[in-house]
């Protein structure tokens, strides 16, 4: 469950008495449905640019059995928001995911036939790279340089190609489409299907 409240840095403080309000009526539904709201497993963060994040001065919010610290990110069903939605931790966390199980891969190639290893990394590799990625739409180059080069190293690992070797014929080869093309096709598709709907 997410709630969402927009407010103008001046009035924020207003806007956490509002949040406290639709936090008791969710409370008070929840219990009349014979359940809880576990306080302790609750986020809260502020959405916003670096210059108004920094006129805010409330940092918590007291629940009636938790005080809750407001967070810099937040994971959402896989998708790491950061405050100022740069999607950096996001990025950096599926490159963790990536590389760790390029280096389990890695340690056993050897062994593998190269349709076997593409058959591994598609499913490792690659779902870690398209999970949600119709949302990286719009981020800078350099950002989505560093999943380039995750997905560049996938490559290489499939076709045992050398580090310097050029990337654009293996992506070819192996019918990848770089990581920019990859966030278009998925954006694209994403709307052919609501317009079909």
């Amino acid at each position: 469950m997410q709630v969402y409240i927009s407010t103008s840095v001046s009035e924020h403080t207003d806007a956490l008495r509002r949040c406290l309000d639709c936090i008791a009526q969710i409370r008070e539904w929840l219990a009349n449905n014979r359940l809880t709201l576990n306080e302790d497993k609750t986020q809260i963060m502020w959405l916003g640019t670096r210059q108004q994040l920094s006129n805010v001065t409330t940092q918590t919010l007291t629940l009636s059995n938790a005080c809750v610290q407001f967070s810099d990110t937040v994971n959402d069903l896989g998708v790491i928001i950061d405050s100022q939605l740069t999607m950096a931790d996001h990025i950096t966390a599926v490159n963790r995911a990536c590389f760790y199980q390029r280096r389990q891969l890695r340690t056993i190639r050897k062994c593998l036939a190269p349709e076997t290893t593409r058959m591994l990394v598609q499913p490792f590799m690659g779902s870690q790279l398209d999970y949600d990625n119709s949302l990286l739409v719009g981020l800078s180059a350099q950002l989505l340089q560093r999943l380039q080069v995750m997905q560049n190293a996938a490559a290489c690992l499939v076709t045992v190609a050398r580090k310097y070797d050029h990337i654009s014929p293996i992506l070819h080869e192996l019918h990848w489409l770089p990581v920019r093309k990859r966030i278009t096709f998925k954006l694209t598709v994403l709307v052919l299907n609501v317009c079909m709907a």
